[in-house]
């Protein structure tokens, strides 16, 4: 069984304004959830969907606009989880954008990996959207 989501997107933005997509709370939540990430190593967070904790999160890896990696655990509290995994952003400028990489990894069962592979298909394809919308109005202001 594959037990890593592995995907990867182009973008026709630069790695700087991809990268706030990723670590802005205000931002992620237009494509992922609510949280309270903050960008600091260490920094322990939650993603917050219909007022319920999803997912109990610690930013484990950062390198600015580069690289951000922290620990992703589903289940009924901090210490008592189902999902237990890592995912892993990287961002490389490429043909005058960014391609941007994930790597969720580190499921157990069949079902978490397809639910999770589904999901991050359905909350990219938002990231995308939000992320054109605003390159689009900022061109045309």
């Amino acid at each position: 069984m594959q037990k890593d989501v592995l995907k990867t997107w182009f973008f026709q933005q630069p790695p700087n304004e991809v990268w706030e997509y990723l670590t802005k709370p205000e931002l992620i939540e237009q494509w992922l959830m609510k949280s309270d990430f903050k960008l600091v190593v260490g920094q322990k967070f939650q993603f917050i969907n219909k007022a319920k904790i999803d997912a109990y999160c610690q930013v484990l890896e950062v390198i600015p606009q580069k690289l951000l990696s922290y620990s992703w655990r589903k289940g009924i509290s901090e210490t008592e989880f189902t999902v237990d995994s890592v995912v892993t952003w990287t961002l490389t400028s490429k043909n005058g954008g960014t391609e941007l990489h994930l790597k969720h990894n580190g499921f157990s069962t069949l079902k978490d990996f397809d639910d999770h592979n589904h999901g991050w298909d359905y909350c990219m394809n938002r990231m995308i959207e939000r992320i054109n919308f605003s390159s689009n109005a900022n061109t045309n202001a």
